[in-house]
């Protein structure tokens, strides 16, 4: 199936520059956390503005303490003014133990906001993606989804946990260096600063070109990371065993991985030569200061410039050019973060296809009776694009393109009925399937739940109401007790029993080594097939669904499995309206109503018989499928079908061999 046109996947536009919709979106993820934020800012300009303070009493020190006093009293030199010695040495004591302190508080509400946004940004991403329709996960690789949310969330961590309050230090730091060192001397701060502009121009190239590359290397990685996820699950692990393809394999890890490195590397390295020439300028500095000291002096030795104006002057400048050179490395920083942030936000932006109407109304399944009911549906997977197939994400196109998945389809279910869809593969089976749970949604017409449209219910009501049981059990990495409380999160252990007997499962449960308390392993590797449907049936039950959908659970199974797991369904659709794929006879012979499904629309319905009378698609695929010769299904009481037909009734339904 080609990509759906809404979320095919997201193009990078490496390119790009930082929009001002980026820059005030990345703003607001601050915003619940203004308080503590004000707290930050007022502890970064107080510790910026006293670590300007030292620097000036430097300057006094020399000035008015050391050598500031006439000669006098200390044998013809002169003598230091210990008073101002005193105040001067003890201010400069103070002054880092109060800045470190504040620094302290100001270090930990940085990274308490930085986090929790960052904890927030998980928390969305996640919940949009919970929120996205099934079509978005078929047409996206699972690698890239784990990449979006793990290493995208986590590469924004420096910007949104040390880089903001950084600017904010390094501007206060700049601001109040520059007008204590023009205070000095201007002429000074003039050459100190004639430099900046060639350093700003270079700063924002290499920003731009890094920004680049971390975008790729953030594709690289989710690439990466989908190669991973896909090879070494355990079902990609089977594969590359029984295919002999290790080598093929780790060759193409190996690549992507090789790439991946480049990538890096050249992140890391690019502008350090310009980092390098900037820091080679801020150590030379100082001897450039002492050469136009020295000049102004010999032109006019009555100026201002002392020696404690020196001093001063070059530990200020050192004050300078540190956040200067941290202020144009964050830059670059602050524009590779912003591709992260734009692939963040790329996501949060898609628009969850399948959401609560505002009038939805929550049904207690307790007062659903169950009645289903299809009303004129039409429904394809995407738009047409040259009249191409949309189909089924599990099944097959049968036949020439068709434009609709499901065209004109209307059938009613009664509560309580077992209603079977056969059909060839393609034929829109399982889509009729995924549109009642609205996994999907219809263009036209519209699926009602005892006549309520399933669109005004709400969603996570229609989960209540619903349970499904396919050919492809999913179990979690956890306990059989976790994975059967998914169902049910508050049931007791008598509840679990309960439905583990129903499904044939608990004695085997018992057999495990640590019992309701053992680990299934990945997707259940540790349970046999019968054995995880079993499980997955048992975890229905605890659920307690008004309304059961299977596609066909039993289709995979061996013999022995089939009928263990056909016997656990029986009290699963006990009661209930049940909606099955049918390819084993057995479920058809079962069903109330049997629904016949040809190129998404409904050709033929009635009872097996019915069907078979009618002579038309039903009956053909019946002999194709169960009359190439003679049929012969066994159940606990022998034989009950020859060529088809009933010939002898036993409790319990009819199961093929």
């Amino acid at each position: 199936m080609r990509h759906g046109r809404m979320f095919r996947p997201i193009p990078e536009e490496d390119r790009r520059p930082i929009s001002r919709s980026t820059v005030r979106r990345v703003v607001a993820t601050f915003r619940p956390y203004r308080g503590k934020v004000w707290l930050v800012a007022l502890a970064i300009v107080a510790t910026s503005a006293l670590g300007v303070v030292n620097p000036i009493l430097i300057k006094l020190v020399f000035d008015r303490a050391l050598f500031g006093n006439p000669a006098g009293s200390c044998d013809g030199a002169a003598c230091p003014n210990m008073h101002n010695l005193y105040v001067f040495a003890g201010l400069m004591i103070a002054i880092p133990i109060v800045t470190s302190i504040i620094g302290v508080g100001q270090t930990y509400l940085a990274n308490l906001v930085g986090l929790r946004v960052m904890q927030d940004l998980r928390n969305a991403l996640y919940a949009h993606l919970q929120a996205m329709p099934l079509r978005f996960f078929t047409t996206t690789r699972t690698g890239e989804i784990q990449s979006r949310l793990a290493n995208d969330v986590g590469g924004v961590q420096t910007v949104v946990t040390d880089t903001m309050s950084s600017i904010l230090s390094n501007v206060v730091v700049i601001a109040s260096t520059l007008v204590a060192m023009a205070l000095l001397s201007w002429q000074l701060t003039v050459l100190s600063l004639s430099m900046l502009p060639v350093f700003l121009w270079l700063t924002a190239k290499v920003g731009r070109a890094r920004r680049e590359i971390a975008s790729s290397t953030q594709k690289t990685l989710a690439d990466l990371t989908a190669v991973t996820e896909e090879t070494l699950s355990v079902s990609g692990i089977l594969l590359s065993k029984t295919f002999g393809r290790k080598r093929f394999e780790e060759d193409r890890f190996r690549r992507e991985n090789e790439r991946l490195t480049g990538l890096q590397i050249r992140q890391t390295m690019i502008g350090r030569s310009f980092f390098a020439v900037v820091g080679t300028f801020f150590s030379i500095t100082p001897a450039l200061v002492y050469l136009v000291a020295g000049w102004v002096l010999r032109d006019d030795p009555a100026s201002a410039i002392t020696a404690g104006t020196l001093v001063s002057f070059t530990t200020l400048q050192s004050r300078l050019f540190f956040p200067i050179g941290s202020m144009l490395q964050v830059s670059t920083e602050v524009q590779s973060s912003m591709a992260l942030f734009d692939r963040i936000f790329e996501y949060l932006d898609l628009p969850p296809e399948i959401r609560d109407a505002p009038d939805a109304v929550a049904l207690r399944p307790a007062e659903v009776r169950g009645e289903v009911a299809f009303d004129h549906v039409w429904f394809r997977y995407e738009e047409p694009r040259d009249r191409a197939t949309p189909i089924s994400p599990t099944d097959a196109p049968a036949g020439p393109p068709r434009e609709w998945t499901l065209e004109d389809v209307s059938f009613r279910i009664e509560p309580g009925q077992l209603a079977a869809l056969v059909g060839p593969s393609g034929a829109g089976k399982t889509t009729i399937t995924y549109l009642i749970p609205r996994l999907y949604d219809v263009q036209r017409g519209a699926i009602t739940i005892d006549g309520v449209d399933v669109r005004k219910i709400r969603l996570e009501s229609l989960g209540d109401l619903i349970g499904v049981v396919t050919q492809e059990t999913y179990l979690f990495h956890t306990t059989v007790r976790r994975n059967l409380l998914y169902g049910k999160p508050d049931a007791t252990q008598e509840e679990l029993e309960a439905a583990a007997r129903a499904a044939n499962i608990h004695d085997r449960i018992l057999e495990l080594p640590d019992g309701y308390d053992t680990v299934v392993g990945e997707r259940g590797y540790k349970l046999s097939g019968g054995e995880k449907q079993r499980l997955a049936i048992a975890r229905v039950i605890l659920k307690d669904p008004r309304i059961l959908i299977l596609d066909e659970a039993t289709s995979n199974l061996d013999t022995t499995s089939e009928r263990l797991v056909q016997a656990a369904l029986e009290p699963l659709m006990e009661g209930r309206t049940t909606i099955a794929i049918a390819h084993r006879l057995s479920t058809i012979l079962r069903a109330d109503v049997i629904f016949v499904v040809d190129r998404g629309r409904i050709v033929e319905q009635g009872t097996h018989a019915e069907l078979l009378e009618r002579g038309g698609l039903y009956a053909r695929l019946y002999e194709q499928q169960f009359r190439g010769g003679l049929v012969q299904a066994e159940c606990e009481d022998g034989v009950i079908l020859a060529s088809g037909e009933v010939v002898r009734t036993a409790e319990g339904s009819p199961d093929l061999g």
